[in-house]
């Protein structure tokens, strides 16, 4: 081939686009004529002339048709270390979808079908069906995690996340207006992270049942996890330990007020409340912790003694404080009821107050019995007392049936009477109870004369539930793990706990079959979920992966489609079930 040839006559796609380009450009020859000489449609050569005028506008100044040979080592090939990562996290049994979540994160942008095939080019048989305790037991991939930032929302974007499921929460946080209240809240924020970021990362990690922050440090880069909390990811391990360390007592009681405030104009809490102990244990050696008792394992620890109070109906846990000690515990009663107090709300609807035996003494029985609230508690069995009761005649006992959890029924024997207690003035009514499987009796106490008994009895069962929820948030709000001996650590991480369970309770109590389930039933069965995300101009896109309860949550969040997030750039959310497996 001659030199003129090659000019004349270009082979290549990219050389004959070129030729007629410049023809078009710098000769100024009509269009017709250059698409008549080159070979192309006069529609296919104007497309080709638009085209090239949008590559020569871009951003990027590449040259659409000349390689630029830069001096220096050539740059490393993505495609070597996407590889690599794949290989080396399929052989730590990590499935297809799991190994796109994690290069998302790391801004690799490749599709399932990809991974699949470099899976298969590498070897690697189809992986088998792993349980539950096996995934839970996944050695986690050494990868960097990026640092968190704010998102600005500038350019659409789409991603795997392994918690999808946690953005279920988001329109609770909207209706009730809590994303106002942590705006408007006392707590600290940073230069990069502001104070709604600060608290839902912290609320995130609750939700997402992340049982000890510094296990492992794959949660930190979760997509979904930072997308709650209005982040490219959630933060490291090290900056939830800064973060709590400039929180103060007044900081998380003036939380509390005004989440009671939310729970109570939205009539979320009744006349009814359970008040009840939880010991926090703590696994170090530190003289200024005191030993107290716990159930859970049957003997006295050095731990922080908590108090929880808990609207009977609703489940709602109102109030909580680890500041407890042993020398100020039975005034915990009259510290709750100033908390209840000093709100500004019109709707208070407290009337009982409901405790087990060594809650309080009877001297702040009496205070109560003053101040006009009613309460229902146990009493103390003395030998003397025990006794008297066993040798009381059958014909004096009265039989009842009791309605008790789940609407279900059952038959004891109740003797009631007036009495009076040491330092309490007046006389109390006392219900004694046996034939309700306990060796021993039970004595209920109470200052109200008027309401049935029947009713006191099924008010006091129900107390009884309060340490089943007391349970659930030792173990899936990880309250017998914390990492600190700090009183106030532990007293944020509480109101953090508080929070998160409220909002499990709120997501129930929309699902009336169920609203009795507990949250990590509910975190199981509904919001425990990985899927896709895509942000857009107007909507963020969250498309569920397939699941046996999913039909059942997306009508629930149907009902949340207009609400727009402002921490979210006003945008609006929308749940849909992935056309996928």
């Amino acid at each position: 081939m001659l030199p003129i040839d090659y000019f004349k006559n270009p082979k290549t796609i990219s050389q004959k686009q070129y030729e007629a380009l410049r023809l078009f450009f710098v000769e100024n020859l009509q269009a017709k004529e250059v698409a008549e000489k080159y070979g192309y449609t006069y529609r296919g050569f104007t497309t080709i002339v638009s085209n090239f005028r949008k590559k020569l506008k871009s951003i990027d100044n590449e040259d659409p048709f000349f390689i630029v040979n830069r001096k220096g080592r050539k740059p490393k090939n993505d495609s070597d270390t996407i590889i690599k990562m794949i290989s080396d996290m399929r052989k730590k049994y990590y499935s297809i979808y799991d190994i796109k979540v994690f290069l998302d994160t790391q801004g690799f942008n490749v599709s399932e079908k990809y991974i699949h095939l470099i899976t298969k080019k590498e070897g690697f048989a189809r992986l088998p069906r792993r349980t539950q305790k096996i995934k839970n037991e996944l050695q986690q991939p050494k990868i960097q995690a990026p640092k968190s930032i704010e998102l600005q929302f500038e350019e659409s974007e789409e991603f795997k996340t392994n918690n999808a499921g946690i953005l279920c929460f988001l329109p609770y946080l909207k209706k009730y207006g809590i994303d106002n209240i942590i705006k408007n809240s006392k707590y600290p924020e940073t230069k990069t992270i502001d104070k709604i970021s600060s608290i839902l990362s912290f609320i995130s990690l609750k939700l997402s049942n992340i049982r000890r922050y510094s296990c492992d440090d794959i949660w930190c880069m979760d997509r979904g996890l930072g997308l709650f909390a209005k982040l490219n990811v959630l933060p490291k391990t090290s900056w939830f330990s800064s973060y709590s360390s400039r929180i103060t007592k007044e900081m998380n009681l003036s939380f509390l007020k005004d989440l009671h405030n939310i729970w109570t104009d939205n009539n979320l809490l009744d006349d009814t409340v359970n008040l009840d102990f939880t010991t926090i244990p703590y696994w170090g050696n530190d003289d200024h912790l005191e030993n107290n008792w716990s159930g859970k394992r049957n003997k006295a620890l050095s731990s922080m003694l908590a108090v929880l109070a808990q609207n009977q109906d609703t489940g709602i846990i109102d109030y909580g404080d680890t500041n407890v000690m042993h020398k100020n515990q039975n005034r915990v009663v009259l510290e709750f009821l100033d908390f209840y107090n000093s709100n500004s709300t019109d709707k208070q609807t407290l009337k009982y107050l409901i405790f087990d035996s060594k809650f309080t003494n009877y001297e702040n029985l009496d205070r109560l019995n003053k101040k006009e609230i009613k309460f229902i508690t146990i009493r103390r069995r003395g030998k003397k007392l025990v006794e008297k009761i066993r040798n009381r005649a059958n014909k004096d006992w009265k039989t009842i049936r009791v309605e008790t959890n789940n609407n279900k029924k059952r038959t004891i024997k109740i003797f009631e009477e007036t009495t009076d207690l040491r330092h309490y003035d007046g006389i109390i009514r006392q219900i004694e109870i046996t034939g309700n499987g306990k060796i021993k009796p039970a004595i209920i106490i109470t200052n109200d004369f008027d309401i049935k008994t029947e009713t006191i009895l099924r008010k006091y069962a129900k107390r009884w539930l309060v340490e089943k929820h007391i349970s659930e948030q030792i173990e899936f709000f990880h309250l017998n793990r914390v990492s600190s001996s700090m009183v106030i650590k532990v007293d944020f991480d509480l109101t953090m706990s508080i929070l998160a369970y409220n909002l499990f309770r709120l997501f129930a109590l929309d699902l009336d079959r169920y609203s009795k389930m507990s949250a990590q039933k509910i975190y199981e069965k509904f919001t425990k979920n990985s899927g896709s995300i895509k942000i857009s101009k107007d909507v963020i896109e969250i498309q569920l992966q397939k699941k046996r309860n999913l039909p059942a949550l997306l009508e629930n969040m149907d009902k949340y489609t207009n609400l727009k997030y402002s921490w979210l750039d006003n945008k609006k959310l929308n749940f849909s079930g992935a056309s996928n497996s």
